[in-house]
């Protein structure tokens, strides 16, 4: 049997209050309607929700089974609901915007303060987040546009370089490296080093300077982001290699920032569908973006820059 829209509102508002009287009150309608109604589907599927023990309605387990598939079907209707929102609201525009967290600390809030200059009645939802839900989300509609300093592009995506930016060593303003103008990876060794795995895409650049230099890297405390280890610096627990992106977003003062001699060079990206074109909203905001970032020193070199990226 296939139960029909009003059986499962049922079935989800008793599983949802855990009893008729709330299940009643949720849906405006009589408890004796709904029980009827209830009795009626159990008859028709020949198996039963719930059991009646001591006048409460306990869920069997195919119940929870068939609840589990319910609340799939009612996330999809809201979001639904919520397209059908934004749709309306295009009237005047909006934008979903997803980032790398080291981007969005300060690159991304500063450019879309810049963009609702031009357009203040456009609405801006934000996002910073890990690169597989970055992806996740551009590859789902729920993001227009991604901005991301990982290279590993999913083949439905598209990437365009949008400026750059290198590693760099931060350390505590009394620390002995603090003295120095510039630093090699041997400079580093002989102090704690606050780093990251080596599965993740930072630890792997990190490792991949140690390598280059023909040292190991001894990592003192391990932490999952650049973020994590500029906190980690600030509060004197040793040093960190992180990106110029990070660094940027800190207060003056936290740490000293050093450069490092053949350090490597992160991208920042804008990862947008493959599919389907910016729009013309979209399309701003990048170019505020790029202006932004060539503002706080992080043009792209022109030889790297690849064609623009087209719908």
């Amino acid at each position: 049997m296939q139960l029909n829209l009003r059986q499962i509102e049922v079935f989800r508002a008793v599983m949802t209050t855990g009893s008729i009287s709330g299940a009643a009150k949720l849906l405006y309608v009589s408890q004796p309607a709904v029980s009827r109604l209830l009795s009626h589907t159990e008859q028709r599927l020949a198996f039963a929700l719930f059991e009646r023990i001591k006048g409460r309605l306990y869920p069997t387990p195919e119940a929870r089974q068939l609840f589990r598939e319910v609340e799939q079907v009612y996330a999809g209707v809201r979001r639904v609901g919520e397209l059908a929102s934004e749709l309306a609201e295009r009237r005047s525009g909006i934008l979903h915007i997803v980032s790398s967290p080291s981007l969005g600390h300060m690159l991304i809030p500063l450019s879309i303060a810049r963009f609702r200059e031009h357009h203040p009645d456009v609405k801006i939802t934000f996002h910073p987040l890990a690169y597989q839900a970055l992806t996740q989300a551009l590859l789902e509609s729920r993001a227009e546009l991604g901005v991301t300093i990982v290279s590993d592009a999913h083949p439905n995506l598209l990437q365009l370089p949008l400026g750059q930016g290198r590693l760099v060593c931060i350390c505590p303003y009394n620390h002995p490296l603090a003295h120095r103008a510039q630093l090699t990876i041997a400079d580093l060794q002989p102090y704690p080093l606050i780093s990251y795995g080596a599965d993740t895409p930072f630890g792997g650049l990190v490792d991949q300077m140690y390598q280059e230099a023909g040292h190991p890297r001894r990592v003192a405390v391990e932490v999952s982001s650049p973020q994590n280890a500029c906190s980690l610096v600030q509060a004197g627990a040793g040093i960190a290699i992180v990106d110029a992106f990070t660094v940027k977003s800190r207060t003056s003062g936290d740490f000293v920032v050093r450069p490092i001699a053949q350090a490597k060079t992160l991208t920042a990206n804008l990862v947008q569908s493959r599919f389907e074109p910016l729009s013309q909203l979209a399309q701003g905001f990048v170019d505020i973006l790029r202006a932004t970032m060539q503002e706080q020193g992080f043009a792209l070199d022109q030889e790297a820059e690849p064609d623009a990226v087209s719908g």
